[in-house]
């Protein structure tokens, strides 16, 4: 899977846990909440005016990509804030995106 010459290849968990991060990535309102947390941190309000979903829809997704370590959640009082904790992921969309124009 790498491109490294002494790399080894991965093991069946290893490649079950890749195949689980690109599962997670392959659904489109994921990927429409990851961007609109690309620049700053949000609330759960702000994601659902950003994307046009639901408060439940979003925050069903939100809990997933929190879980997976994708995202960051913080508590301020009353709201929670959401951020990417990530920043590969981020770059990993954007080479597919360039990939799929190029």
């Amino acid at each position: 899977m790498s491109n490294k010459k002494k790399s080894r290849p991965l093991t069946d968990g290893e490649l079950a846990g890749v195949a689980r991060h690109f599962k997670l990535l392959g659904e489109p309102m994921r990927l429409k909440i990851l961007q609109a947390l690309c620049r700053a941190p949000r609330t759960v309000t702000d994601i659902v005016a950003a994307t046009g979903a639901t408060q439940a829809n979003v925050s069903k997704h939100l809990a997933l990509l929190a879980a997976a370590g994708i995202l960051t959640r913080q508590k301020d009082g009353q709201c929670v804030y959401y951020g990417m904790k990530d920043p590969l992921t981020l770059k990993l969309c954007e080479l597919v995106h360039d990939q799929l124009a190029g």
